[in-house]
Parts: C-alpha cells; structure tokens; sequence
C-alpha cells in the first residue's frame, strides 16, 4: 500500500513528505533529499519490497538457498533498517514524549500548542514507515526461519544454547536493562535541575533561550514521564514486569503477556535510536551540545546506546520469558 503511495508521489510530483519538502525536517536523515529523486527511490525500493515478499509467500520459500537466499535477506532487511532507523527522526520520539501531557492537558487547553503543527503529513509517514518496517521484520524473520529449516513461529530448531539460552539472557539482559534504565533517568535529572534553576532564579542569563515557563514545565514534564521510562525498563528484569503486582486492580497476581512489554519497549527503541541518527549527523545536537544550557543537551548524545541497550534489554526479555512454543513445543 504504501508503495503505491509512491507510486502516486513519483507520477503526480506531489505529496513527497520527505527532503526538500518538509520544513522540519533539519534533523532527518534524508534532509536534502529532492523529491524527483525520492519519490522515485521509494517507489522502486518498496515495489520491490512487495514483490519480494509475495515470492516469500509463495510455495517455493523453501527451496531458495545459498547466494539467493542470501541476497533476498540482505535486502530485506536492509529495507527494514530504512524503514526503522533512516525514514523516521526525532520528531516521532518528541511526540510520544509529549503524548501524555497533550491528552491530559487537552481539556485543560494546556499546553497552547497547534495540533496541526505537531501531527503533520510528515510525522504519520514516519509512523507508517515504522509500522511497515515493523511488520516487514516479522515477515522477513518468518521466512529466514523457515528457510533454515527451523520453526517459523520461535526459530528454534532444538533447545536453545549460548547468547539466547534462558540463562545466558538473563545475564547479558540485566546489564542491558540498566544502562538502557540510567540512561533516560541522566536525562531527567538535567530536566528537574532546569526546572529548580528557573524556579529558584539560578540560571543568571545563561539559559535565556530555555527560561520561559511553558517550556520549563514541559522539559519538567518530559523528564518525569523519562523516569516512567526508565522504571518500566527496570520491570524486564524484575519480577513484577512478570506478574502484575497486588495493586493492580483486577489485574494482581496474573502474568504479564509478554508481548505486553515487548513491543512498547520495542517501538520506544526504534524511536530512540532514529532520532539519535539524525539528531547527531545533522549537527543539531552537537550546536545545543556546545552552546548555552549544554549540559542539557549532554545526555542525549547517550542515546545511540539507550536505543541499542533498550533493543537488547527487549530481546533479552522476549527469551528469557518465552517458553515454549505453542507451534513446535521446543522450549529452552
């Protein structure tokens, strides 16, 4: 669908929500990208993405090996690196940092934001690109199993060893979970120092373009929803991200579905880790890194290793917590 999309940008010349054609798109990686060139290049890329996945589809998925098979991985999943890690940027990470206050403060009028200005055509392509990237990755990984002359559903062909044994994850996991948990709490903590500077009458000029109220709070308010954050995390490796604790209504003493944790945590990585990429090749976060207020600029140059903690800290999880599969019975 969405190839067909693109279809339509590179016959009409219009629609391109990327490049030259968005506005804000200082921090994307595919800042300067013209539309003449990129609506063709993603027209081309995602019909071929199509096809190959019909063909994966089809009776012959099995025959397929060595350099083919290969070759067909290859580009599969460098598809799915575009569309998780190039096509989207910071903007979607910023949203869903704001989602919380944006639906409380609503009825409230607060924060005055325009909607239109925050949910733009460019920001529900990013959506869909992590969407499909996501969907794209299940298919691709179904198929790389099958091949391999393993489950489709697990990927196991016998009880699994090394890295992604039950106990092997659960060791390397933890250390993952709290990196990928101090991380975001860094983050907050130069929010809540902002903010008590500003209250207090400590910033003396030198957080002049950050002193006014409204963005004080709302930094505040990012920050406590990043130690939400990172309290969750911490729940990968605890027992109550496993069971749902006694004050949970209706809910206390059930397990916690696995996939409960495991794609939030997922998306939130895909989130991080774009807009790591763009923000640190496109120079924004080394100018706020080296001006005024840096120090609260500092801890974002951590998130390339909070986007990859948080992904191994998720896998981790998914592994240690498993079982066994319902399709092929093999557990371990």
């Amino acid at each position: 669908m969405y190839g067909t999309l693109a279809l339509f940008w590179t016959a009409t010349g219009r629609g391109f929500p990327f490049g030259e054609n968005d506005p804000d798109g200082d921090a994307s990686l595919l800042r300067g990208l013209p539309a003449e060139a990129g609506a063709p290049l993603f027209a081309a890329v995602l019909v071929a993405t199509a096809v190959a996945a019909v063909g994966m589809a089809g009776q012959p998925r099995v025959r397929l090996r060595g350099a083919p098979r290969t070759l067909l991985l290859a580009f599969g999943w460098t598809v799915v690196a575009a569309l998780l890690l190039v096509v989207p940027d910071a903007r979607l990470l910023t949203v869903a940092g704001y989602a919380p206050m944006l639906v409380i403060g609503a009825p409230f009028g607060w924060p005055d934001v325009d909607y239109a200005e925050i949910f733009t055509w460019p920001l529900a392509n990013m959506a869909f690109s992590v969407a499909g990237g996501l969907l794209l990755a299940r298919a691709l990984l179904s198929w790389q199993f099958r091949t391999a002359g393993a489950c489709v559903s697990c990927g196991r062909s016998g009880r699994a060893r090394g890295w992604a044994s039950v106990g092997s994850a659960a060791r390397w996991g933890r250390w993952a979970t709290y990196l990928a948990a101090a991380i975001p709490v860094a983050y907050a903590l130069t929010r809540f120092a902002w903010l008590a500077a500003a209250l207090l009458g400590w910033s003396d000029g030198h957080l002049e373009e950050f002193d006014g109220d409204a963005v004080v709070w709302v930094g505040a308010g990012l920050g406590a929803f990043a130690v939400v954050g990172a309290v969750l995390t911490v729940g990968l490796v605890r027992p109550w991200g496993e069971v749902f604790p006694r004050w949970v209504v209706g809910l206390a003493g059930r397990r916690v579905p696995v996939m409960l944790a495991v794609v939030p945590a997922t998306v939130v990585a895909v989130f991080v880790t774009s807009a790591s990429l763009g923000l640190l090749t496109s120079g924004v976060l080394w100018d706020l890194a080296a001006g005024e207020g840096s120090w609260l600029a500092l801890p974002m140059l951590l998130w390339p290793a909070w986007g990859a903690a948080l992904a191994l800290a998720t896998l981790a999880h998914y592994l240690r917590r498993r079982g066994a599969c319902p399709r092929c019975g093999l557990s371990g």
